[in-house]
């Protein structure tokens, strides 16, 4: 059963979000919106640090976390822990947003928290937006990010990617990319609510369009017009839905069971096991589009925490706290104004939950 605490979120998240934005915002109002609201929520925390980085010309930032009451002089007894060998395991992550709105800022907190139950440094990409930028240009960002991690001395295995929404999509089109080009895969890849169609063709499109508090369909279908802008909706690197899977990595995909993208993440973990590719499906109750950036959840927490335990396995990294038990999964998996594609900024948790 979902938690009282996901109920009111998405009372609130119908109230605020869904039924005000604006299917026909410009882009840069979109992204300042979104930009004001994550700045209330990104303040500077003691147990994370961020540093600026340029990857062969693509911006974005480092993500580290110590955890909570731990110095960063605190001795590691154990030899495999060394901070030196934590620095060789990385997380790229490639954030949400419907291509259009949202930035390494914007996601700072949930990388931070997916890095500390991971124990892995993370290089989040801010890679070029649409309509300024329309496919393929994501792709290519990540790609040469990737590129960049491999000339500085990252072993492929030492590298997972993660992405949500969009992000989602776009780690699988960066797979794709790379699979395609002959070049070293990733050990894994974590999913949050992938958009992985963008011809919008899964039934929850409709069937969840009552449920879902936060995301359109009129406001996905402009998203991905301004994304596509000439493309078809079926190219196979904007929507890896339509791709051959064949040869990915392991895959772990979390879904809102509440969001109209839900048949998004379904489809793709059925067409990834019809094609050889390890991959789990995790369907939340109750959640919606993203639920894990809304830290005071319970369920965020949880799935955060099962998401870092997948990709330290994956990376072969060590955390650098003891997690938690993981949990059972909440439900076994089966057999936009731009803005509303994005992960709205989550109210900060209280300050005793860090």
């Amino acid at each position: 059963m979902a938690s009282w605490q996901s109920t009111l979120l998405n009372l609130f998240l119908r109230l605020s979000v869904k039924r005000k934005i604006n299917p026909h915002a410009r882009p840069a109002d979109s992204r300042a919106r979104v930009n004001r609201i994550a700045a209330r929520f990104n303040k500077e925390r003691d147990w994370i640090q961020v540093t600026p980085a340029i990857a062969n010309g693509i911006p974005g930032e480092w993500v580290e976390a110590t955890p909570p009451n731990q110095h960063a002089d605190t001795p590691h007894t154990d030899k495999d822990a060394r901070p030196a060998d934590r620095a060789k395991k990385i997380l790229l992550y490639l954030h949400g947003g419907g291509y259009i709105v949202c930035s390494p800022l914007t996601h700072r907190y949930l990388v931070a928290r997916l890095c500390r139950d991971s124990g892995l440094r993370a290089l989040v990409v801010d890679y070029r937006l649409a309509p300024e930028h329309p496919f393929p240009a994501a792709v290519e960002d990540a790609e040469t990010a990737y590129r960049w991690l491999l000339d500085q001395g990252h072993a492929p295995h030492d590298i997972v990617v993660a992405g949500d929404s969009a992000g989602g999509g776009l780690t699988l089109a960066l797979l794709l990319t790379l699979k395609d080009k002959g070049l070293p895969l990733p050990a894994g890849a974590g999913l949050f609510s992938p958009w992985t169609d963008l011809a919008l063709t899964g039934w929850t499109m409709l069937t969840k369009a009552r449920q879902d508090p936060m995301l359109r369909l009129d406001s996905a279908s402009l998203g991905a017009r301004h994304y596509l802008q000439g493309t078809s909706p079926t190219h196979p690197l904007a929507s890896p839905l339509y791709a051959d899977l064949t040869g990915l990595p392991p895959l772990f995909v979390q879904v809102g069971e509440r969001e109209i993208l839900l048949d998004d993440s379904r489809r793709l973990v059925d067409k990834a096991h019809q094609h050889g590719v390890t991959a789990e499906l995790e369907t939340w109750p109750g959640m919606p589009h993203v639920f894990q950036a809304f830290a005071h959840l319970p369920e965020a927490g949880r799935a955060v925490r099962r998401m870092g335990t997948f990709l330290q396995e994956r990376a072969g990294a060590h955390p650098q706290v003891t997690a938690a038990p993981m949990p059972a999964a909440p439900m076994p998996a089966g057999p936009m104004p731009a803005a509303a594609l994005s992960t709205p900024a989550p109210a900060p948790p209280p300050e005793a939950a860090e």
